[in-house]
Formats: structure tokens, C-alpha cells, sequence
């Protein structure tokens, strides 16, 4: 593999014979389907998912023949050198030689960056342009490179940033931020829903790599900004912050695109904590983050500490590594692994020592939403959920926060005058052993967003069974009390509380009165 190529392509959108040049070559992309479903149908399964592993050996097999198709898969992800007349045959090569998206080696040609195709949300067609080796696998799949082109490495498309797209609400808003753009994913799904969207980041590199990025596909604009955290936009607010920071909780700072630079978790604490103020009423911040469990401490209060006043928050843990398996994670990341083993066990060393001196037994990694909603009575979901979901997941998160503000304003007499229909994709199981006449616990499952799973007893499962909007909830109960021979005004008393985790949980939907 290549290292860090030192300089960049252009795309200067004000230039208009660099902006024609950028149309011929996106021209040129799709032409020769160059995109997500392209790629998918000239590698097949197997080997596309081995090229996202850093695998390429099925890819290089799959791209053997002189298709366009199978020339921009071998420059521009592969990172081989081809023959002119391939590269003619699939580019206008001048246009791509005067822009700097392919450079000269002997007496072919290679690609100076990563451009990796990437489907939108509504089918379109777009690319993540990121460093030479970085578009899939990560930083461990670079060779050759130094220290310093480590630390300005751009990752391009990667779980981490297609999770945070997922789970990020899109309404249509006035101003979004994207804070640690990186090769620009999330200001590009921002502009689609954002009339303003600006993208900052500490890296030089990454705020004209996002350029390219966006010019590539076509998608919108962006102002970019240099600097750390909130520092490059002073005081102003937004609508909807997204960030996917350099939260690897480390040793020191070797990497800009991972390593946050402050002691431990400080960084997310930080960014947590400041993004209040740079919210507007009912703005979203949603990130990624790591954290740390210590010893003596409980994660959940740790986390709920962040969390700035005037804000609800939703924070969900979706998986926790013990200090080993998290210096490993990273040290493959940066590619320590290969080095010689008395240089690995130094760093290892360093890792483990870090941990011990903050008293960190564990690493937790999830996502974290607030809301400003200026409440003196913030409601704060901390909560651990490994399980697998439905993305895209916005709906859910604006879903969650819309039934904490209905919860919230409503009391047990208010509830069982309510109506309540039955989520869409809800399922009951009934599991007990076979022939018996009845089962020993019902469940409640979602096919969708969160695919939560709860226990209830028969009350419960009959009163949701029947829950279609038309009667009120303590009618409901009224009749389900007659069925099994209790006592109406007990049942009334002890339900309301099964009521609200079934709400809470998303399982039932408040709606109004029919008629």
C-alpha cells in the first residue's frame, strides 16, 4: 500500500473549469458504475465484504479484466497502478492529471486518493474521498508510512460513521454543525436536510478532503473551519450538532482521525457539556463516544454527570471491552502489531499503565443524543442495549423523546383516561412448555427501530393486545378485571406503572380520542 500522499486533488467549486472537470469525472463514475450497487454486482458478496475486512486478494482476483468498471475498483480502492490506455479508456485523464485525482508512477498511473462510491439514503449516488488505503480497514491497513503521516491520516466510511448517519434525526433544520467532519460523511447527509451546514475539524487535511467529498457527489456545500471542538464557531447555535470525535480513549495524542488528546474520556465529557450552549430550543447533539467504567463508580452516574442542565438525554451502551481488549483494538488500528515484539510490548505496557493509573477496569462505546428542551425536570435514559437494531433509528430517537415529554406531563389519572394503540411491528410470544394450558411468561417484541423485548404478564398482554385507540385505558382494565375476577379499583392502582414502561419503551402510542 501507499503512504499518505502529500498532496490533495482540488475541486474548487468557484473556479468554473476546476467545477467542470469535477462534473466530467462524477460523469465518468457513473458511466461506468462506479457506485455502491455497481460494486456490489462486479465483486459479489464474498469479496465486497472481504474489502471492508481490508482484504483485498478476492477484489484483485474479481477486477482482472480491462472493464472501466474494474479499472477506477483497481485505482481508486485497490490503489494499483494501471496502464494509461485502461485509465483513458474509464477517465478524462487530463482533467483527472490537472486536478491531482491521478498522478504519474513510471509509465502508468495511480490514484492520489481513496474514492469509495457510497449510497445515500434516497438512492443517490455519492463518494467518500479519504487517504490512499484508508477508504475501507481502517489505519491498520496502511504500510510504509511514518509517524507523521500517520497522525494526519483521513479515514474514509467506516461502522462508526455510518452508525452515527443512522441514528441521526433528519428534519429538515436551518443550521447543522458537524464537528470532526473526517472525510466529510456527516456533512454530507446533513446537507440534504440543512439549509447551512458548517464542518469543522482540527485537521487541515480533512476540512479540503470533505471539500472533495461533497464536490464529488454533488450534494450540497459546506463551510468549513479549522479548530478544536467548538472553537472555530465562537458562540453561534445550531439546530443539529453531529459529531463522531476522536474519542479512543489513549496514551497520549499519536493520531489525529482517533485520539482526542485530552486525559482519558475528557474529550466527550467535554463536548457533552459545552454543547448546550451552542444548542437552539429542541436542537439535537448526537454522538459517539467511549467511556470509561472505574472502579467504584457506576458508568450510569458517570455518564449522567455529563450531561448539561436544560437537556434530556438518551445515552445507550452498545458494547464494553475490558482494558486488554481495547489496547489491542487500537494497537492493530495504528498497525503496532507490526512492529518488533519489544516495541509492541512497550506500547501495550503504556496502555495498560494509563488504565491503572485512572483506575479503568473496562471501556464502554455507544451513542449519545441530547435534546435542549430547557426543562427544570430533564429526563436522563442512560441504558445498555448490545442487542441488535433497525437502522435508520432517527424516527426512534425523535419517538423517544416525544413519549419522555408525554410521560412526563402526565399523571396516573390522566394516563388511564388516555387512549393507546399497539406500536406497528409489535409481536407476542408466549413461551412456556409444550401442552401446558398456560404459558409461563408473555413476551412483547419489535420488529423495529430499537427491537426491544419485555416481559408481561396476562393483564398486560391482554390490556396491549386490545389497545387499538378506541377505549380508554382504565376502561380497558375495567373489562379485563371482570374477565379474570379482580378487583377493578386494585388493578387500576397497580397498573399505571406497566403502562408507562410500555409507553416509555415505545410498545404503546398515545393517541387522541376517536371522534
Amino acid at each position: 500500500m501507499v503512504g499518505v500522499s502529500t498532496h490533495l486533488p482540488t475541486a474548487d467549486a468557484q473556479d468554473p473549469e476546476s467545477h467542470a472537470r469535477t462534473a466530467r469525472l462524477r460523469e465518468a463514475l457513473l458511466a461506468a458504475a462506479f457506485t455502491a450497487d455497481g460494486l456490489l454486482e462486479l465483486l459479489g458478496a464474498p469479496a465486497y465484504a472481504a474489502l471492508a475486512r481490508s482484504e483485498t486478494v478476492p477484489a484483485l482476483r474479481a477486477t482482472r479484466g480491462d472493464s472501466p468498471l474494474e479499472t477506477l475498483v483497481r485505482l481508486f480502492l485497490l490503489q494499483r497502478p494501471v496502464e494509461p490506455r485502461r485509465a483513458q479508456a474509464a477517465l478524462p485523464v487530463e482533467d483527472c492529471l490537472a486536478d491531482g485525482w491521478l498522478v504519474r508512477d513510471g509509465d502508468e498511473l495511480r490514484a492520489s486518493v481513496d474514492v469509495r462510491p457510497y449510497g445515500g439514503p434516497e438512492g443517490q449516488d455519492w463518494w467518500i474521498v479519504s487517504d490512499l488505503g484508508c477508504a475501507v480497514g481502517g489505519a491498520g491497513g496502511i504500510r510504509g508510512t511514518g509517524e507523521a503521516d500517520r497522525a494526519e491520516l483521513v479515514l474514509g466510511v467506516g461502522g462508526a460513521s455510518t452508525t452515527l448517519a443512522g441514528i441521526t434525526v433528519r428534519r429538515p433544520v436551518a443550521k447543522a454543525l458537524d464537528l470532526g467532519t473526517g472525510s466529510g460523511i456527516q456533512a454530507l447527509h446533513a446537507a440534504q436536510h440543512a439549509r447551512r451546514v458548517t464542518a469543522t475539524d482540527l485537521n487541515p487535511r480533512a476540512l479540503r478532503i470533505t471539500a472533495l467529498t461533497l464536490a464529488l457527489s454533488r450534494a450540497g456545500t459546506a463551510d468549513l473551519r479549522e479548530g478544536s471542538l467548538f472553537e472555530p464557531v465562537g458562540d453561534e447555535t445550531y439546530d443539529l450538532i453531529v459529531s463522531n470525535p476522536p474519542f479512543v480513549i489513549s496514551p497520549g495524542a499519536r493520531l489525529t482521525y482517533r485520539d482526542g488528546g485530552m486525559g482519558g474520556d475528557d474529550l466527550c465529557r467535554t463536548l457533552v457539556q459545552q454543547a448546550a450552549a451552542h444548542l437552539n430550543d429542541g436542537g439535537y447533539c448526537q454522538l459517539l463516544a467511549n467511556w470509561q467504567h472505574v472502579a467504584g463508580e457506576e458508568w450510569q452516574d458517570r455518564l449522567r454527570s455529563w450531561v448539561p442542565r436544560g437537556c434530556d438525554a438518551w445515552i445507550v451502551q452498545r458494547e464494553v471491552q475490558d482494558v486488554t481488549q481495547y489496547a489491542e483494538l487500537w494497537l492493530r488500528d495504528a498497525g503496532d502489531h507490526r512492529a518488533d515484539d519489544e516495541t509492541y510490548a512497550a506500547r501495550y505496557d503504556a496502555w495498560l499503565d494509563e488504565f491503572e493509573a485512572r483506575k479503568t477496569h473496562a471501556i464502554g462505546f455507544g451513542w449519545i443524543t441530547l435534546r435542549k428542551s430547557g426543562s427544570n425536570a430533564p429526563s436522563i435514559t442512560v441504558e445498555e442495549w448490545p442487542h441488535p437494531v433497525e437502522q435508520p433509528l432517527g424516527e426512534s430517537v425523535v419517538g423517544h423523546f416525544d413519549r419522555q415529554d408525554y410521560l412526563r406531563v402526565t399523571d396516573d389519572a390522566a394516563l388511564l383516561a388516555a387512549h393507546f394503540r399497539l406500536a406497528d411491528g409489535v409481536v407476542q410470544e408466549q413461551v412456556g412448555l409444550p401442552g401446558a394450558e398456560d404459558p409461563e411468561h408473555v413476551v412483547l417484541r419489535q420488529n423495529r427501530g430499537m427491537r426491544r423485548a419485555t416481559k408481561v404478564d396476562t393483564v398486560g398482554a391482554g390490556f396491549a393486545g386490545v389497545c387499538d385507540g378506541s377505549l380508554p385505558a382504565g376502561r380497558i382494565l375495567d373489562a379485563i378485571a371482570q374477565l379474570v375476577g379482580e378487583d377493578p379499583v386494585l388493578l387500576r392502582d397497580r397498573t399505571p406503572a406497566s403502562i408507562r414502561m410500555l409507553v416509555e419503551q415505545g410498545f404503546l402510542e398515545p393517541v387522541a380520542a376517536e371522534g
